[in-house]
């Protein structure tokens, strides 16, 4: 009954991390879109036809780049965690930033 605890314990970290790195940076990535798009306004935005499209928010275009910013840092974090798998060293969180470290 232990073994199946540890495998049940293990499969929910595996779908979290499938969830938020599988699905959840893409529809980040998705939201940027969507923000820019209503921080643009005008033809960017569904308006009715013959009327002047809505003016141009701030805010979305800051959002975007906000999103974007994130996606960006998670690829990043990942291809560093690769590498440094790849150099026999772990990825260490023990700081506020991540940094690279020897195996223990």
């Amino acid at each position: 009954m232990h073994n199946l605890t540890l495998a049940f314990e293990s499969v929910w970290k595996i779908l979290l991390a499938g969830l938020i790195l599988g699905a959840g940076l893409p529809a980040l990535f998705a939201l940027g879109i969507r923000s820019l798009a209503y921080g643009a306004g005008g033809d960017a935005e569904v308006h009715a036809a013959g009327t002047a499209g809505p003016r141009p928010h701030r805010i979305g275009t800051v959002g975007g780049y906000v999103a974007f910013t994130v996606v960006l840092l998670g690829v990043v974090l990942g291809i560093t965690y690769i590498v440094a798998s790849a150099l026999g060293k772990t990825l260490s969180f023990e700081h506020v930033f991540p940094t690279i470290a020897d195996k223990h």
